[in-house]
């Protein structure tokens, strides 16, 4: 494997803030050396960063990256008016004409797209209810080609009868057997108003037998709310646990509609909350009740692409409409919270620049017209750095992106494979 020494940066860790100028030393995957000038090395290739900002890669802690063939998607004739409509008029239509293709050229522009707005992990939640068996295998070796760390699931649900149920469920297995350097797995299930209690029971003896996590939407619409009230006379979260489905390891996504006694408990057991800011304002499902999240926070995106650049300020102007009292480092602590579970998945230091840690790390071209130090960097993200000063992208010690050019050389091809598939895709769904 080859040995980098990056030369004259300036590393930025977001969180907790701090500025310094050093020499990273990576091989294997990590960082394995920092200082001041450090000397060149038989073997080194030395990459020059003067002048660039260097800081850990960023961590998308939910998506959907079957929705990046859905951009620019003609919509339903009628046009949807609440978000079970949304569900069935336009993204329970697309995942099931996903045939094989479609998977894997969803995976891997979504991959690129995230490559090059510097994000390093992406944490995917996929369906494909006509396509179910092998969908984990072909997006597995999508992000092992284009060397994206990840961790997938398969999203179980009811709505598609006891067979399809059964086959989300076997393909989890399959990933969670089938677990590697880059990918690793979750049990993925839609949500609680499309499980019955039956199959919530399935999910969790995966989770107990592999001792991981649920990834799951949670009361992201009131429609969860009030399907976990009537039919089971429980909130959506305390039937989720009834079954032994929350622990450490178990992702929460919006968390919308959730209480704020229940999220207090939830917090005690140590679940992630992953905010979802674009997503809910496209929905329209409401807005989260952040500031009672707790420490295990998150951000993602639900599928609005991978680019946390945008997802964070949208985080920050979002709450500053709500009246949340929420600066930059409290939305710099969710998107390190990505940057922790990651940590936790893969067992080893993710969204640091230290030695030891994953050699995961983006370079900007940011030429600030004003002081960059510890106390200001929050401010610079929110309301100067984007996806567009993105120059450099490493992944696990191996650039994916390299001054702004990807270094897979079919990356081009992909995006036209892909504009094809989707073409096709729509015509299915028509």
């Amino acid at each position: 494997m080859q040995t980098y020494l990056l030369k004259h940066a300036t590393l930025a860790t977001l969180y907790p803030a701090k500025i310094e100028q050093a020499d990273l030393r990576v091989a294997e995957g990590k960082i394995i050396e920092k200082g001041a000038e450090l000397p060149r090395r038989d073997g080194d290739i030395e990459v020059d960063c003067s002048g660039k900002l260097m800081l850990p890669g960023m961590v998308c802690a939910h998506t959907h990256l079957y929705s990046a063939l859905a951009r620019g998607m003609p919509g339903p004739k009628e046009p949807p008016i609440n978000f079970p409509q949304i569900l069935e008029k336009v993204w329970w239509k697309l995942d099931r004409a996903l045939d094989e293709e479609a998977i894997y050229y969803s995976a891997v522009a979504g991959i690129l797209d995230a490559i090059a707005c510097g994000t390093t992990t992406i944490i995917d939640h996929h369906a494909s209810p006509g396509c179910i068996s092998g969908s984990l295998k072909i997006m597995k070796e999508a992000f092992e080609m284009l060397g994206m760390r990840g961790v997938l699931c398969y999203e179980v649900t009811d709505r598609g009868g006891e067979a399809e149920r059964d086959q989300g469920i076997e393909e989890n297995r399959w990933l969670l057997e089938h677990q590697s350097e880059l990918v690793k797995g979750l049990v993925g299930a839609h949500a609680a108003f499309t499980l019955s209690d039956e199959s919530l029971k399935m999910c969790a003896g995966l989770v107990r037998a592999y001792q991981t996590g649920i990834h799951i939407h949670l009361a992201e619409d009131v429609c969860d709310v009030k399907t976990s009230l009537d039919q089971y006379d429980k909130s959506v979260a305390s039937r989720l646990a009834s079954f032994g489905l929350l622990n450490d390891k178990s992702l929460l996504a919006h968390g919308v509609h959730v209480s704020r006694e229940e999220l207090a408990w939830i917090r005690n057991i140590w679940c992630w909350l992953i905010h979802n800011p674009r997503s809910n304002m496209n929905n329209a499902v409401g807005y989260a009740p952040i500031d009672e999240f707790g420490d295990r926070a998150a951000l993602g995106t639900d599928g609005i692409s991978s680019n946390m650049f945008e997802e964070i300020k949208c985080m920050y102007f979002k709450a500053q409409d709500e009246k949340v009292p929420f600066g930059p480092e409290e939305c710099i602590r969710f998107l390190n919270g990505g940057q922790r579970i990651a940590s936790t998945l893969f067992g080893l230091p993710i969204g640091a620049l230290e030695v030891g840690a994953a050699a995961d790390l983006i370079v900007l071209d940011y030429p600030s017209p004003t002081p960059i130090h510890a106390g200001n960097l929050g401010g610079h993200l929110i309301f100067g750095m984007t996806h567009a000063h993105v120059d450099s992208v490493m992944i696990a010690g191996k650039f994916v992106l390299q001054n702004r050019h990807f270094t897979h050389p079919d990356a081009t091809a992909f995006y036209q494979q892909a504009q094809q598939a989707a073409a096709k895709l729509w015509q299915r769904m028509s």
